[in-house]
């Protein structure tokens, strides 16, 4: 520890990055401490990932009783108390809060916790309320909030966001959902499955726009049958309240229109949390996007560094703790703790959609090869049709034949991901992933059989050395 600092490292915000970063640096041993406003877990526990999957699982259920018939069994329209639903969520939540993400969990480790609103006195000092926490380094993990949307009278009508939809007694009636990003679209599925009447609207020509565009397509279509209401191309004018209604008024397609529902939701992107840490003040550079990082994820500040939405580079939970664990390998251990940009995501409808490195056209633009792309439809995959869910495809992106992009529409995308991610980190041909055997029958054998397709199209470009060896063996008899 440095002259006159007590803590080797004081962690500011304690969601997935921040607990992450406390419990590896306690590990060592270091002198941690970690300063948090609110609650531990964050967004991704309080507001994010947590409750938004615990409510899709509801809703997946219910579309099952809904679709039994797909399964030889009996359909039945299930009776659906969202009350019910929500008291679950917040079950989900408590048991997480009570276990792996208890305040106490972390102390016994050896982390001090610090409650309150933290801010940088200068590049070693932290200040909470009257105390001041010194300090060798700091690491800035304060998340993201929900964008504002600058529309008229949208703010005196009031809205939800996913910040606040979850502290609701239960689901309104109906509801107008802003937005067409992944966010919007997971709680509008599922919503809808439990029986509120949801319309989206996207300003954007389609949803999901950073995904293939070729399964967003599919996906769009998928949600279309299930009675899901979309529209793009929405230009929104403003918000007026009628009644007991929230009406949106606005233009699609160049023509005037209106949506009203009892309530709305706004899911426009997100905000990086800088406001109250003084960071202007002792010279940490920020953007619109958050704090200004480099690839070992240190601020303008040497000894400060910043990981997560904060910092601005991949919103996700995954991410940010990978960037935490980076930035403090990079404090303490000898060497760089330089992080990947290679970083795979999932959009968790159902089919989910999963992503990692570049869509087909992003592959054209920016490959500087030969690009191909390697499709393999769900309809051939034998356990997808068993399950009753054979909509989707796997979509792999190749460039001189090595693995640079991979896109999966299928039920549980999110967990066949990984193995198509690490061929691109490893810069592994697609024809090398048809020597691992693949455990059948599993939906992960479209990945293994992808790959002998093209292994099986490089072997054709051989076939001429097969048919020399015959006329070699009638030689050797004449």
């Amino acid at each position: 520890m440095g002259p006159g600092h007590r803590y080797d490292l004081v962690v500011v915000g304690m969601g997935s990055g921040g607990m992450v970063a406390a419990e590896l640096a306690a590990s060592l041993p270091l002198r941690v401490a970690v300063v948090e406003r609110d609650r531990v877990g964050g967004e991704c526990l309080w507001t994010g990932c947590v409750p938004s999957k615990a409510l899709l699982a509801s809703a997946k259920v219910a579309q099952a009783m809904r679709t039994a018939d797909r399964f030889g069994l009996v359909s039945v329209d299930p009776v659906v108390d969202t009350g019910a639903v929500w008291d679950r969520v917040r079950a989900v939540q408590d048991q997480i809060a009570a276990t792996d993400d208890s305040p106490a969990r972390f102390e016994a480790l050896g982390v001090e916790v610090v409650a309150g609103q933290a801010r940088l006195i200068d590049a070693h000092t932290v200040a909470v309320g009257e105390r001041r926490l010194s300090t060798r380094f700091v690491l800035l993990c304060t998340g993201s909030r929900p964008s504002s949307l600058p529309v008229e009278g949208l703010a005196q009508a009031g809205y939800l966001t996913n910040e606040t939809i979850f502290g609701l007694a239960r689901a309104p009636a109906s509801i107008t959902m802003i937005g067409g990003g992944p966010i919007a679209i997971e709680l509008a599925q599922a919503m809808h499955r439990l029986g509120v009447g949801v319309t989206v609207l996207e300003k954007a020509p389609g949803i999901l726009l950073r995904e293939e565009p070729e399964l967003v397509t599919v996906l769009a279509r998928l949600l279309a049958h299930e009675g899901l209401t979309i529209h793009t191309g929405v230009d929104i004018e403003r918000v007026v309240v009628e009644g007991d209604r929230k009406v949106v008024v606005g233009t699609e397609g160049g023509r005037s229109r209106r949506w009203d529902a009892e309530e709305l939701l706004v899911a426009v992107g997100r905000t990086p949390n800088l406001d109250g840490l003084g960071l202007d003040q002792v010279g940490v550079t920020t953007t619109s996007k958050g704090v200004v990082v480099d690839e070992r994820m240190r601020t303008s500040v040497p000894s400060i560094y910043a990981a997560g939405d904060v910092a601005g580079r991949f919103l996700f939970t995954h991410s940010a703790a990978h960037e935490a664990v980076r930035a403090v390998r990079d404090m303490f251990f000898p060497g760089k703790g330089t992080v990947t940009t290679l970083v795979p995501w999932c959009t968790f409808t159902e089919p989910e959609l999963a992503h990692v490195g570049m869509t087909a056209e992003e592959a054209r633009r920016h490959g500087g090869g030969q690009v191909e792309v390697h499709r393999l439809e769900l309809a051939h995959s034998d356990r997808a049709r068993a399950d009753g869910h054979a909509e989707g495809s796997v979509l792999v992106v190749t460039v001189d034949r090595v693995v640079r992009g991979a896109h999966i529409l299928a039920p549980s995308a999110g967990e066949m991901i990984h193995e198509l991610a690490l061929a691109i980190q490893e810069e592994l041909e697609l024809t090398e992933l048809a020597s691992l055997i693949h455990v059948y029958p599993t939906l992960a054998t479209s990945v293994g059989r992808l790959a002998a397709e093209a292994a099986f199209a490089g072997a054709r470009r051989w076939a001429w050395t097969v048919r020399l060896g015959r006329t070699w063996d009638r030689l050797r008899k004449v």
